[in-house]
């Protein structure tokens, strides 16, 4: 949860980054849209504003926001609104128009090869092309990172958890070259169906959130539907949609045809330890068991683990 004062805050900001322009389209639609200690993010009428993470490094933060408003990812990211505040109660804050985001309540209608398109569209943008247009250099993108926040989220959260001896067994068996090994492209570095939201221009989807974004494997970005189809949690025709409109749009993170999975076996296994990983944390957290889903998701892990060493 947040500190006191910051959502009241962040909502006068929403307001005036809404009113900035003398109009606030549906000016009556005010909420918190996330409050974590990560991010609170509210919104007022046609404006979001997020609080970033209180350790978000400043001089990465910059170019980060700058790669998202460059004219080369116009139509890839959602390009972030004028701000009325540079930070609240110590914490970077950032605007950005509202978009209507993935509907979780309808997973069939998924946008699955939206997102393949978009992550290819990513992955091939020239990093030269970017150079001298940014604040300072890309950093790396932190997907790796994040297997280790994870980790060790649920070693504090649920150190006795039964399933967690299985996530630790499954994380000591990925290599000490987790980061990947493939191609350098710049990366989103955290994707997921959260991180899709509809242009409010034209409808078109597009990706949110730079927090992560930065240079690194490419496989990292299709990661995550590659472990879900792995765990049974995506189904194969999904999976293969995915895969078929990412190679289509010229994606670099796997070969265009032939097997893909030399190249994101390492990748998937580390996303599902940190899918186990905060499965276990937020039960723990919050009190209850692991649901079914989380437990594939662990139960995954096992599987992992009996590998070995990859």
């Amino acid at each position: 949860m947040t500190a006191d004062g910051l959502l009241p805050t962040l909502q006068r900001v929403a307001r005036a980054t809404a009113h900035r322009s003398g109009a606030c389209s549906a000016c009556d639609l005010e909420s918190v849209l996330a409050d974590r200690p990560d991010a609170a993010v509210v919104r007022h009428g046609s404006a979001v504003v997020k609080a970033h993470a209180d350790d978000t490094d400043p001089a990465a933060h910059r170019v980060r926001m700058a790669l998202a408003a460059h004219p080369r990812l116009a139509g890839t990211f959602l390009a972030p609104l004028p701000s009325t505040a540079a930070d609240v109660h110590g914490r970077l804050v950032t605007a950005w128009p509202y978009g209507v985001p993935v509907d979780p309540e309808d997973p069939d209608a998924a946008p699955w090869e939206h997102v393949a398109e978009l992550l290819a569209r990513l992955h091939r943008v020239p990093l030269a092309a970017l150079a001298g247009a940014l604040p300072g250099p890309l950093p790396p993108m932190r997907a790796p990172l994040k297997v280790r926040a994870a980790v060790a989220r649920m070693r504090a959260a649920a150190p006795g958890h039964p399933g967690a001896r299985a996530v630790e067994r499954a994380h000591r068996a990925l290599t000490s070259g987790a980061a990947g090994s493939g191609p350098t492209a710049l990366c989103h570095g955290d994707l997921h169906l959260g991180q899709l939201v509809r242009d409010p221009s034209d409808g078109r989807w597009l990706l949110i959130d730079v927090d992560d974004a930065g240079t690194g494997d490419p496989a990292w970005d299709l990661a995550r539907p590659a472990a879900w189809y792995a765990a049974g949690l995506l189904p194969p025709e999904v999976w293969g949609r995915f895969l078929d409109a990412y190679r289509a749009a010229g994606g670099s993170a796997v070969p265009r045809d032939g097997d893909p999975w030399p190249r994101l076996d390492l990748p998937a296994r580390a996303l599902t330890v940190q899918t186990a990983a905060l499965a276990i944390a937020k039960a723990a957290e919050e009190g209850r068991e692991t649901d079914e889903v989380e437990e594939l998701v662990v139960a995954a892990c096992v599987r992992i683990a009996a590998l070995g060493p990859n």
